[in-house]
């Protein structure tokens, strides 16, 4: 196991280093993502002293308002992933279609991004973060982002809260790293993060129990207060799986009557997410499928997300077949 207080860079070259047929490829187009949300970072925390709060005036293809900082962190994002020329293709939640940047026209590697989640909580300074998942090259257009998650060879996200931490996963277990500003580096705080077997926190927007499709969750979130449990809801999606991935417990976010397909997208935030939780030991699922299992059909396809100890998912699929 790594020693605590290493930094990122070396700790991406070491494990690089493991594996003999690595090119080097994957490790820079990680310190790519590295240098993107340090810059993302040092913007967040000067929102209130500079012109980038509020919305742009513009939607995205989601049909919700941009936020400045959204559209910032979207550009910062693209700029230096292409650059890096590992990357093939890059597909944001913020854009229509990927783009192919000239730079990777011979990279091995595509990535999916939200480069900013639980931006409508940026004017009340709220935890918010860039998610990230990528995949081999398969092909030459949207196919390689059709990819059951389960083919992730990296994933993870960025919170930017009371400190700045690097979460990811190479498939090798989760590790999270804290960020030092006085010396500009990520350093390795939570190595070999495993989530509890079972915990005492549920994370769901309780306020539209009336509006789930599936009633049968609200009988089983009242078998979690009957047994004591919390409810911790922030709405940002990275602070929220964050404390769920530390504490244990689980994180939900059903489908709806509005929202009869869910409404968190599966490349951009379930997909990675499952990832990182099923690393540390916990599991995720869309109610019925695993979510790793499923093949999107579509670059902004939707789902359901439950996600968390084992204990508390498998409980809630007994409930919910």
């Amino acid at each position: 196991m790594s020693k605590i207080g290493i930094d990122l860079n070396r700790f991406i070259l070491e494990e690089e280093a493991k594996n003999p047929n690595a090119t080097g490829s994957l490790t820079q187009g990680l310190l790519a993502i590295e240098n993107a949300t340090k810059i993302i970072a040092s913007h967040i925390r000067m929102a209130g002293l500079v012109d980038i709060l509020g919305k742009a005036g513009k939607t995205n293809i989601q049909g919700e308002e941009v936020q400045k900082l959204d559209e910032f962190s979207n550009n910062v994002l693209i700029e230096q992933l292409s650059a890096s020329g590992q990357f093939y293709a890059l597909a944001s939640e913020e854009l229509d279609e990927p783009i192919y940047p000239e730079e990777g026209k011979n990279a091995k590697y595509v990535i999916a991004f939200d480069p900013l989640d639980g931006s409508s909580n940026i004017d009340v300074n709220v935890s918010i973060g860039t998610i990230f998942s990528i995949h081999r090259r398969i092909g030459d257009g949207e196919e390689n982002f059709l990819q059951e998650g389960y083919k992730q060879v990296a994933a993870g996200y960025v919170i930017y809260g009371s400190s700045v931490m690097f979460i990811f996963s190479t498939g090798n277990g989760v590790n999270g790293f804290t960020y030092d500003p006085s010396v500009g580096m990520f350093l390795l705080s939570h190595p070999n993060m495993r989530i509890p077997e079972k915990g005492k926190i549920y994370s769901i927007n309780e306020a539209n129990s009336k509006k789930w499709v599936d009633e049968r969750l609200v009988k089983y979130i009242e078998t979690l207060k009957d047994e004591g449990y919390t409810s911790r809801y922030i709405g940002s999606m990275v602070a929220d799986v964050h404390r769920t991935l530390i504490k244990g417990g689980i994180f939900g976010y059903p489908a709806d009557k509005k929202n009869k397909n869910g409404k968190l997208r599966m490349l951009y935030e379930a997909s990675p997410m499952a990832f990182l939780i099923e690393q540390a030991g916990g599991l995720a699922t869309d109610g019925k499928n695993r979510i790793l299992d499923i093949k999107p059909s579509d670059i902004h396809q939707r789902t359901p997300v439950f996600l968390g100890s084992r204990k508390e998912i498998k409980e809630l699929l007994e409930f919910l077949n």
